[in-house]
């Protein structure tokens, strides 16, 4: 299905170099959470940097649909007043989660723990999206889920009226999944427990403390351990929300691509378990360095320096994957431009992103003159030593990441790259080619 207004976008090279400074939108994992968080917190809670993307503001739309009060007094700055732990309230209409995967699974761990009957939507490519991963573990809670044919959306949840706690080990590695059950379990009496084999992101983690939860994380031999302490009192808290890293990936890559190019990204959340892009990259051999480096609402944030660099191809292990799952397709633009083989492995999740992702990336640069293969889980690319040829037309299947991805490929390429749809940019980006085109100083990014 095709967004009812495409907006076709073209990159160009820009012919000198990127350079500036700018900040990034807010972290979009961290905004979620923080509106979620504030409407099941006792008190007002202060929000500044939240990200005012499309996403989030599906989050707002339904905190206040379930009884907490949201509102913006300013640009990025917003403020939820909650009903604490269990007191949510039936929601009079369906809701609609838009694009957002993140959103819709986090707030079926908190409807499980609500004795309330909630219907979900989103939109087409959120209706393709499994479900099934969230829905399954949080049956055991005493919740109960209606779902279309293979768990997908739309689907209707009757929370339950005494919850219990969950005692799940996750079958992959997600944070969503892990999210979602420890949300669950904060309406529950006694301890949920959490067991993950490989670390993924904390946010949830760091803001349930930031609230007042208890919540201890173990690593064993079988994994690292979450568990959660149910049914404490929240208290509201102000949240700072830094850069959201994932967003930060595409003017950074950008600026090791483009000769002469030097950007620095401010205020960008630097959350060891999301980090795994600049790891990859340096190993590469980009010029990249943290400067400011600093603690801001419990999450480490820093700016970050990209400098142009002649990248080399590496092999990315898949235990990578949990901490760089975002980055993927926009990797995959700098592996296109280095010299020699790049090979990311194991990147199954990829296949239930907004698109089936994967295929997606691959198609990016089949389309771009790139040669790159799938190997299982594996994507492989050979990289073009600076030259890739460009030229082509990327279908975006209504995601941002590979609508972003074949924008920052267009810059370093010989000929000018299309994307037929970059109206879903604006779910995690607002602003993205106004910003992009301020660093290159030109029209770069225009239609075509």
């Amino acid at each position: 299905m095709s967004h009812p207004d495409p907006r076709p976008l073209r990159a160009a090279a820009p012919g000198r170099p990127l350079t500036g400074r700018l900040g990034v939108p807010g972290d979009k994992s961290i905004s979620h959470r923080a509106l979620m968080f504030g409407a099941i917190a006792v008190g007002t809670t202060e929000i500044s940097g939240l990200l005012e993307g499309e996403d989030v503001l599906r989050t707002a739309a339904a905190m206040r649909a379930l009884g907490a009060e949201v509102e913006r007094p300013g640009p990025g700055a917003w403020r939820v007043s909650g009903r604490g732990v269990g007191g949510l309230v039936e929601p009079a209409d369906v809701l609609d989660m838009g694009n957002s995967g993140t959103a819709a699974r986090l707030l079926l761990g908190l409807l499980s723990g609500h004795p309330l009957f909630a219907v979900m939507t989103g939109d087409a490519s959120l209706r393709r999206r499994p479900m099934k991963r969230v829905t399954d573990p949080l049956s055991a809670t005493g919740a109960a889920f209606w779902t279309r044919e293979g768990g997908r959306l739309p689907l209707a949840v009757r929370g339950a009226a005494d919850p219990l706690p969950l005692d799940y080990t996750l079958p992959v590695a997600s944070a969503q999944v892990k999210s979602a059950c420890l949300l669950a379990g904060l309406c529950a009496p006694g301890t949920t427990r959490v067991v993950e084999r490989e670390p993924t992101r904390d946010h949830t983690e760091n803001m349930l403390r930031h609230f007042g939860a208890t919540v201890s994380v173990t690593d064993t031999p079988a994994g690292r351990v979450v568990t959660l302490e149910g049914q404490p009192e929240l208290t509201a808290a102000p949240v700072l929300v830094p850069g959201d890293p994932s967003s930060a990936a595409f003017p950074i890559v950008a600026a090791l691509l483009v000769p002469g190019s030097r950007v620095v990204v401010e205020n960008v959340g630097l959350n060891p378990l999301r980090t795994g892009l600049i790891a990859t990259l340096r190993e590469m051999g980009a010029a990249l360095r943290v400067e400011n480096e600093r603690i801001a609402g419990g999450e480490p944030v820093g700016d970050i320096v990209a400098e142009y660099a002649a990248l080399s191809g590496v092999e990315v292990p898949p235990g990578r994957a949990p901490s760089m799952i975002d980055e993927y397709p926009v990797l995959a633009v700098a592996a296109a431009a280095a010299s020699g083989t790049t090979r990311m492995r194991g990147l199954a999740e990829l296949r239930v992103k907004e698109s089936d992702r994967l295929a997606a990336t691959a198609a990016l640069l089949a389309a771009n003159g790139v040669k790159a293969e799938i190997e299982g889980d594996d994507l492989i690319v050979h990289g073009t030593g600076g030259a890739i040829p460009g030229g082509g037309t990327v279908a975006t299947h209504m995601d941002h990441r590979i609508a972003m991805s074949a924008l920052v490929m267009g810059l370093a390429s010989q000929a000018p790259v299309a994307v037929d749809d970059a109206a879903f940019i604006d779910t995690s980006f607002p602003g993205f080619a106004t910003l992009m085109n301020r660093l290159a100083g030109t029209e770069a990014l225009a239609a075509p």
